[in-house]
């Protein structure tokens, strides 16, 4: 998969994506990650990018030349998505669908903005990462490379991981255990030392269950509540989602 980043500040995307498992990916030859340094094309010495806005006010906006002349001259993989507030709100569903795709680009903004005529004549749309103010994009930027470059076959290594995360079908993740079993009198649940692998696996269904009901009631409700099936499952652990609407025939 081929990403491109647009941005005046390179240095910023380039280090976090040589790193983890982004890099990794890089380095194998899985993710191509291309950064791309506005200021490469501005024309007077100072290589000046930003100009103040026509009509008055504060700050300064990028200018569109620039942003033109690099989409020209790397022919960058669309979709070219800008980063900011009049997007899409992106999320785990928008991962899955960029990662499904050949590659695509982001454009980061930065000071009051970007000049409108690039998000009219030269972007394919724009994404959010949430009601927030940032200095620029590229933080957002990051986010969107993590979030979709793990998801690339291959990146991550082992093929399950994607799917048991919180997000992939609409709950928080189960809880995690790792060795010693007990420490300072803290122990594992059971269940996870019994070895019965399918017991195992309709316990941490049951955990994502209760922790999404309790921790994210926007995501709860969004799915509806109780599944087919699902107050059984809750049951068979001694548990219970208080006040959580079933569906017919749970």
């Amino acid at each position: 998969m081929r990403i491109d980043v647009l941005t005046i500040f390179p240095e910023m995307v380039e280090g976090f994506a040589s790193a983890s498992l982004l890099g990794k990916g890089r380095r194998n030859g899985l993710l191509d990650v291309r950064v791309h340094d506005l200021r490469s094309v501005a024309a007077d010495p100072h290589r000046s990018v930003d100009d103040a806005p026509f009509g008055g006010g504060a700050g300064m906006v990028l200018m569109a030349e620039p942003i033109f002349a690099t989409v020209e001259a790397v022919d960058p993989p669309r979709p070219l998505l800008a980063l900011g507030p009049g997007g899409r709100r992106f999320d785990q569903a928008m991962a899955r669908e960029l990662a499904a795709t050949g590659g695509f680009s982001l454009l980061c903004g930065r000071y009051e903005g970007i000049d409108h005529r690039v998000h009219a004549n030269l972007v394919d749309g724009e994404v959010s990462i949430g009601d927030y103010v940032l200095a620029g994009g590229e933080v957002a930027a990051m986010v969107i490379l993590e979030a979709v470059g793990r998801l690339v076959p291959g990146v991550m290594g082992n093929v399950n991981s994607a799917e048991d995360e919180s997000f992939s079908d609409g709950l928080l993740e189960y809880p995690q255990y790792t060795r010693p079993a007990s420490l300072r009198g803290l122990a594992v649940p059971e269940v996870l030392l019994s070895g019965d692998h399918g017991r195992i696996a309709r316990w941490r269904r049951a955990q994502s269950l209760v922790r999404t009901a309790g921790d994210r009631p926007d995501l709860w409700q969004a799915r509806g509540g109780l599944l087919p099936g699902e107050e059984r499952l809750l049951a068979e652990f001694g548990l219970a989602v208080p006040g959580a609407a079933a569906h017919p025939g749970r």
